[in-house]
């Protein structure tokens, strides 16, 4: 049981991180340099600071992309999020 906390609080920066954009270099930082106290902090402070993954969606056929909001609807000729001609 004592194995299994320390192994999770030594790598709680990268569970922290995982669903993060940095998610390879906090994992690879926390896993080579964790073991020293600063390596382990930047690691923790890296995952706390790093933005999330943004999705990416893909519509099939043709889609038009609206310039205002970012918004795209597939065969519309007007936005419908913000009512601008497409």
């Amino acid at each position: 049981m004592f194995l299994l906390s320390v192994t999770l609080l030594y790598f709680l920066p990268s569970i922290i991180g995982h669903k993060k954009r940095d998610f390879t270099g906090i994992f690879i930082l926390n896993l080579l340099l964790g073991w020293t106290v600063i390596g382990w902090i930047i690691a923790m402070i890296w995952a706390c600071a790093a933005g999330e993954q943004q999705p990416v969606y893909a519509i099939a056929g043709p889609a038009r992309y609206c310039t205002r909001c970012g918004a795209m609807t597939p065969g519309a000729h007007f936005c419908p999020t913000c009512a601008r001609p497409l």
